[in-house]
């Protein structure tokens, strides 16, 4: 009992500490208290710059992926109309070779001969 007498009397002076007459003075758990309000509001301040800093990286990562969509939606319209030129190049080409004219091919495989041996004898 001699040691909760003790610890009672330590925790009622801790309490009381600091209690003068006319007023109250500073006790060493204000001041502790006061030490751990200045510590949070720095963490406070460190978090927000934190914060601030992940808003602008936020914003310009935006910023890059809406260009980049931009461009995507070009090349896919570039695409597109490269696909229209060539299928109806294609067409053409089908066109040539699906006619039956006998006359035609003729003219077309001779053409292609006379082209051969022209490039041929230049290149020698």
């Amino acid at each position: 009992m001699n040691s909760r007498s003790f610890r009672d009397r330590n925790a009622r002076a801790a309490l009381f500490d600091g209690i003068e007459e006319g007023g109250i003075r500073a006790s060493s758990s204000y001041s502790s208290h006061e030490i751990d309000e200045q510590e949070n509001e720095r963490a406070i301040d460190g978090l927000q710059d934190r914060v601030n800093l992940l808003k602008r990286l936020s914003g310009d990562i935006h910023g890059e992926v809406e260009s980049h969509n931009h461009m995507l939606d070009g090349m896919g319209n570039d695409m597109d109309a490269s696909r229209g030129v060539l299928s109806g190049t294609m067409d053409k080409f089908k066109m040539v070779f699906e006619t039956k004219s006998s006359r035609r091919m003729f003219t077309l495989v001779a053409s292609f001969v006379v082209i051969f041996l022209v490039v041929y004898y230049l290149t020698r």
